[in-house]
């Protein structure tokens, strides 16, 4: 405990711990407007207010959240749900990123996450490129206030200044189960894409059975269920050797109610043999009336990924050899087998950050 941040008192107790979730590190508290979209500092004072208690896993390298209430007196925290306390529920990103932390910026009131996102290749080969390892584009943080049970991360309003003043537009396009749809727009390795899916609702409806999926054990986007996967792929080169897809897939339950997964699969996003390529994955929640959506910031091997409006988050670490520069191209696709897909993107060509020296 301190008053001064020159002198601090250690305190006999943890202020919040959770079992067999090893050790912690970065842990971040912060909290969440229950129903503006502004960011809070510490010292702000909202009576609905949550806290966001979030930590470093150190033995699964993730970084999980958690919202609940925080007691100053005290100096506790406590899990509004206790069955998706911190390390057991809600991750920042279902990818490559750790260590993250926030900072308030109250020149615009927002609060701004940055993460770490690490190399899956060789030491020897950053030895050779003579770098390893970057920083996320930096993501605003707020509660999702129509769910009020996780958080929203979108990127700050100055990416939006890279994109180039034209962008390309495609509406209504068409995907019918099995399909693969080439985007004409030259080259692909750096792009802002804003992405919307209508499903045809009677085909979802007519889906009675149960469909089992696991995007971990799963053909990523290779396979073909009745619902999908559907999205977009991009870091592809024309006869797709190399490819990210970026994807949907519903799967049905039972009692007629469905749920939602939002994917990367980077299992033939490389050539190479040394380097991750992983299938990452998870829900997401898709409200009624809702289409499904993704917005990709492609940078020639990163793809930081947000579905529905920044509810789930996907950052890919990938290493194309052939999908790189004027080769690198982007496709629409539908794997579902029972299930027509219209889609709508916009897509900006991305450019250089132009740094303006800071006036003191």
């Amino acid at each position: 405990h301190t008053t001064n941040f020159t002198h601090f008192e250690l305190l006999d107790d943890v202020l919040h711990a959770v079992p067999g979730t090893g050790m912690w590190e970065c842990v971040d508290l912060y909290p969440v407007s229950t129903t503006n979209t502004y960011g809070l500092d510490m010292l702000s004072y909202e009576p609905d207010a949550k806290y966001v208690l979030k930590q470093s896993g150190d033995e699964d390298r993730h970084d999980w959240y958690a919202i609940g209430s925080y007691d100053p007196v005290k100096d506790k925290w406590y899990p509004d749900d206790p069955e998706m306390d911190l390390g057991i529920g809600f991750r920042y990103d279902h990818g490559k990123f750790y260590t993250s932390k926030t900072f308030y910026d109250p020149s615009k009131r927002r609060r701004v996450l940055w993460g770490y996102v690490g190399e899956t290749d060789l030491p020897q080969s950053d030895i050779k490129k003579g770098w390893a390892n970057m920083l996320n584009v930096p993501r605003t943080v707020v509660l999702d206030l129509k769910t009020q049970t996780n958080l929203i991360q979108w990127p700050v309003k100055e990416t939006e200044t890279l994109r180039s003043e034209t962008y390309d537009e495609f509406k209504e396009v068409k995907l019918t189960p099995g399909s693969l749809v080439p985007l004409d727009i030259g080259s692909a390795a750096e792009l802002d894409i804003s992405a919307s899916f209508e499903v045809d609702e009677a085909s979802l409806d007519a889906t009675v059975e149960a469909d089992v999926f696991n995007f971990t054990t799963s053909e990523g986007s290779a396979m073909r269920g009745v619902l999908g996967p559907f999205g977009v792929v991009v870091l592809a080169d024309a006869t797709l050797s190399e490819q990210t897809p970026i994807y949907f897939y519903i799967a049905k339950n039972t009692d007629g109610t469905s749920r939602t997964y939002f994917c990367a699969d980077e299992s033939r996003s490389s050539k190479l043999l040394d380097v991750g390529k992983i299938v990452y994955g998870s829900t997401v929640p898709v409200l009624h009336g809702e289409n499904y959506n993704m917005r990709l910031l492609v940078d020639h091997s990163i793809i930081e990924s947000f579905a529905q409006g920044g509810r789930t988050v996907i950052t890919s670490r990938v290493y194309p050899t052939k999908a790189i520069y004027d080769a690198a191209k982007v496709f629409l696709f539908n794997n579902g087998t029972g299930i027509t897909v219209k889609a709508s993107l916009k897509i900006w060509k991305m450019g250089g950050a132009k740094l303006n020296q800071f006036r003191l």
